[in-house]
């Protein structure tokens, strides 16, 4: 296993594929860097440390989940 030093930059890139991509970047507008190409959501993150990429990774993934909550509801109301 690599040994994380405290000062090195880390990145991550999270790919999804949906008919959702559009709702889905819009709840990620003001949180994430991100580019939707032919039916993929791709969002790319980076930080200086592990603890801030995690931290990161949980605004991100707090937005996801939210936009699909509110999706189902509204499917579901239809």
């Amino acid at each position: 296993m690599l040994n994380q030093k405290k000062n090195e930059c880390l990145s991550l890139t999270l790919r999804i594929s949906s008919d959702k991509n559009e709702s889905y970047s819009a709840s990620l507008t003001t949180e994430a860097e991100f580019k939707v190409e032919a039916n993929q959501l791709i969002i790319v993150e980076n930080a200086p440390s592990f603890v801030d990429l995690r931290a990161r990774w949980n605004t991100i993934m707090r937005g996801l989940i939210a936009s699909e909550h509110v999706l189902k509801s509204v499917e579901d109301e239809y």
